[in-house]
């Protein structure tokens, strides 16, 4: 059984955050999947071409990804306010499909728990 490392969850949220940015048409400009790294995607909403921050952050079961560090975040919210950006928050659970108590393996099915970007303002 090989159990996913943080990384490769942090991977997967990535994945699943960046195809959503995609298919609402944001340009890419920088991706950073290095954990603990922010932001991790700098990209531009085409129609009005404001920069945005995106902030990808995975939670293991029972953790929920709605939650973040407020104070953290505020300070983040300065330092693109700054650079006239907006900031984007995707909060990303995770769990084992088959028994949420059990980690995440490589060849069993997970299941996420994503309500989609959230507007810091």
């Amino acid at each position: 059984m090989d159990i996913l490392t943080v990384q490769e969850l942090h991977n997967l949220a990535m994945n699943h955050v960046g195809k959503e940015l995609e298919s609402l048409g944001y340009e890419f400009l920088a991706v950073n999947s290095q954990l603990k790294r922010h932001p991790q995607f700098v990209c531009v909403d085409k129609p009005t071409n404001t920069l945005h921050f995106v902030l990808v952050t995975v939670y293991e079961y029972p953790n929920d990804p709605a939650e973040y560090d407020s104070i953290w975040m505020e300070t983040f919210k300065a330092h693109a306010t700054k650079l006239n950006a907006k900031v984007l928050y995707a909060g990303v659970g995770i769990a084992n499909a088959n028994d949420y108590e059990k980690p995440v393996t490589k060849n069993e099915d997970y299941i996420l728990n994503y309500n989609g970007l959230q507007e810091i303002s």
